[in-house]
């Protein structure tokens, strides 16, 4: 077998093989040499010259003279740092210093691989031509034709006369075909002249200029257009354009055509710095036609975490008028808000102390809401914590300070402080712990408007006196082995003497709904502008199953009550005392039955002729990834009893069948229902969802229709349809894959 020791200009000619050897070399990467050059020289090589091409050749053939040439065949292999290129024969030209490959031409490097019938490779450009390519880019099964293909050396492809699609090639069911296609693939950014998108061989969207992706990179341009009908608003259509401003900045600015009220123009500006992030939100309509004014949104949010501990947090929300969510929102979750948040806040944690300042308004969009029960501005409040555990003799101490001053339009304002230390004896070991505690409660106002004869400087005083205590106990299935069995039970007791409080204010203390959180709360009130007297005996157990190899929770079981040995007198204003001698029952249950089978259960009831108070319950039946099925119903007394059925279950390989029906047997009424149909192949996929929902506070229906064509690693077209999905069905994704 002959050998080639002599080295070209610019080229360097390392290996000879026989025929089979090279096209051996050809279908596969490179193995170790047995010949000529070893694995250090080739090294060292790499080193002295980076940018010199590596070939391998069955036969070389050389003249010399005014026309030097070069020819090799029997299977040519070039490599040139991670680009690897193979043909049946190739000619370099030493004076253009360009080689010439021809038959099955084939090209590989990390982001793409291109075959073609010829090439040409100019050594000082380091350019590539290939007549006549097929191509596959990246992982995103993307790829196409060309009938020229250029590969330049900062990794840009430039195409003519091109088609490009994900689609396999055995199913073009779309295709973007351009005049010229340049992709870059260092920055997954792809331009088309020219285009033509063609679904289902029908030309959907023509384009002169286009932008897109190739990868997941994040580039400026226009997103895919959402498009839909409403009863209130008319048709919609909206075309987002995406502004890639820096690496920690991005805009995205969408006009909104509602045919029946008129433009809308949207922007949301998103920030992330090294110690601060944010996003500042922004709509406005400027003649709304059917509102007959303009309407606009403000929603900014913004943190800083500061090197010294300390942070900062924003929340502003405005809208112009009260309607603008049932107008604009599209949700009965949006359209049923009632305040708006606005907040200035400081904090800081340290080991043992932390500070929380806070300055807070609101606005109040619901006309239904009088102004003496709108919530009041806290114009500041700042509280100061801290925490010493294992100190002086073993104990525990707390401390809890707070200050506000509450402003309002109506009635009293003024200023509010609060003053709760705390000592507490904790002794606890494995199985068992006990923790006694003593609070002192000291709350005193300065008051402005009262009425004649109040008194302006009200205090309270209250001692607070607690013990709380709990037992674990586990034990091992004999009927079943990797499982065990705990029994966890729990009792507080709190006394708290009487004080009259009935000359104090209420700026933000309420009665919440009882629950296993607040079974064990000291205070059944939220809020210090009442502290309960009470004399209880909180008891609870839970009970739960636990798989050992994995720690995975099987079931477990809660129920509680709480007993109360004295009469409680203190309430709220307007509420009546409290005569009962226990507390409702409270239980929640939660099993996993089977792998794809979840139980959760929530029970509150007494033992008088009003029974049960409140009930909440979900079933979940998901035996694989694509098949949900999920059931809930809820129930409060005197207040609400809905039940709700959604799911998405597949039809067959192709088709899913996706819905929601939420009812409110209170009502008599569906306060929403979607049905929807996905279809879903190898490279595209459809939604179509019919959709009636409530979306004012008083119960007006709307109803729209929406369509969504998915082009996968490309965009979609339609209404965003998998986004009510995922909100509207629990463990919906709405990634097609």
């Amino acid at each position: 077998m002959p050998k080639l020791t002599h080295l070209l200009p610019g080229l360097s000619l390392l290996l000879a093989f026989s025929p089979a050897e090279a096209q051996q070399r050809l279908q596969c990467t490179l193995p170790e040499s047995p010949e000529i050059a070893s694995q250090s020289q080739l090294a060292e090589f790499g080193r002295e010259y980076p940018d010199a091409i590596e070939f391998q050749a069955g036969e070389v053939e050389t003249t010399f003279g005014d026309d030097p040439t070069v020819s090799m065949s029997g299977g040519v292999l070039l490599r040139r740092g991670d680009r690897l290129a193979g043909a049946e024969s190739a000619d370099y030209d030493p004076l253009t210093r360009a080689l010439h490959l021809t038959g099955g031409v084939q090209y590989e490097d990390p982001n793409s691989t291109i075959s073609s019938e010829s090439a040409e490779f100019g050594y000082d450009t380091g350019r590539i031509r290939f007549e006549g390519a097929e191509f596959q880019l990246g992982d995103r099964n993307a790829r196409g034709t060309a009938s020229v293909l250029e590969i330049n050396q900062d990794g840009q492809l430039q195409l003519a006369a091109v088609g490009y699609t994900t689609c396999p090639p055995e199913s073009e069911d779309w295709i973007i075909e351009a005049s010229s296609i340049n992709l870059d693939t260092k920055t997954g950014v792809g331009t088309a002249r020219g285009m033509r998108l063609r679904f289902k061989g029908v030309p959907i969207l023509y384009s002169p200029y286009l932008s897109f992706p190739i990868t997941d990179a994040r580039k400026s341009g226009v997103l895919t257009p959402e498009m839909g009908s409403t009863g209130r608003s008319g048709n919609e259509v909206s075309i987002p354009y995406y502004w890639n401003i820096a690496p920690n900045y991005d805009a995205t600015l969408t006009p909104r055509l509602l045919t029946a009220r008129g433009l809308q123009m949207g922007t949301e500006f998103r920030y992330l710095t090294k110690g601060s992030s944010g996003s500042a939100q922004f709509e406005y309509l400027p003649d709304d036609s059917k509102f007959n004014d303009t309407r606009h949104m403000v929603d900014f949010v913004h943190q800083t975490l500061f090197s010294n501990g300390w942070r900062n947090q924003v929340d502003f929300n405005e809208v112009s008028d009260n309607q603008y969510f049932e107008d604009l929102g599209g949700s009965l979750s949006v359209s049923s808000i009632t305040h708006l948040n606005r907040s200035l806040l400081f904090d800081y944690y340290g080991n043992n102390w932390s500070l929380f300042a806070m300055a807070q308004v609101y606005q109040t969009i619901d006309e239904a809401i009088l102004p003496m029960d709108e919530p009041y501005r806290r114009l500041p409040q700042v509280r100061i914590n801290g925490y010493w555990p294992d100190a002086f003799l073993g104990l525990d101490y707390r401390f809890n300070n707070e200050l506000v001053y509450f402003d309002h339009d109506v009635g009293v304002t003024g200023w509010r402080l609060n003053v709760a230390p705390q000592i507490e004896l904790p002794l606890e070991s494995a199985g068992w712990f006990v923790k006694p505690a003593v609070t002192l409660d000291h709350t005193r106002y300065s008051l402005e408007n009262t009425l004649p004869g109040v008194d302006p400087e009200p205090s309270r005083s209250l001692p607070i006196a607690s013990l709380d205590l709990g037992l674990q106990f586990e034990r091992v299935f004999k009927s079943s082995a990797g499982r065990i069995q705990t029994l966890e039970p729990r009792v507080l007791y709190v006394h708290v003497p009487y004080r009259d409080q009935a000359d104090l204010p209420v700026f933000d203390t309420i009665l919440p709904d009882l629950n296993l959180v607040q079974l064990y709360r000291k205070n059944r009130f939220l809020g210090v502008d009442r502290i309960a007297d009470t004399d209880q005996l909180s008891i609870g157990v839970t009970s739960r199953v636990l798989e050992t190899s994995s720690g995975r929770e099987l079931m477990s079981a809660t129920i509680g009550q709480a007993r109360y040995m004295s009469p409680q007198r203190v309430s709220l204003p307007g509420q009546t005392m409290s005569v009962a001698e226990t507390s409702d029952y409270i239980a929640e249950v939660r099993f996993l039955l089977y792998d794809n089978l979840n139980f959760d259960v929530g029970h509150q009831w007494n033992n008088n002729e009003n029974g049960t108070t409140q009930s909440e319950a979900r079933l979940q039946y998901r035996p694989a990834t694509n098949k949900i099925l999920n059931f809930s119903y809820r129930f409060r007394r005197d207040s609400l009893e809905q039940g709700d059925l959604s799911w998405s279950w597949p039809l067959s390989q192709k088709w899913n069948f996706v819905g929601r029906y939420n009812y409110s047997f209170r009502d008599e009424k569906a306060l929403e229902q979607f049905y929807g149909l996905e279809f879903e192949s190898c490279c595209w996929g459809l939604r179509l969802v019919s959709r009636r929902y409530i979306f004012t506070r008083d119960g007006t229906h709307d109803s729209s229709v929406g369509l969504q064509l998915i082009l996968k690693g490309m965009a979609s077209v339609g209404t965003a349809a998998g986004k009510l999905m995922e909100r509207g069905i629990l463990g919906y994704s709405r990634e097609l894959n």
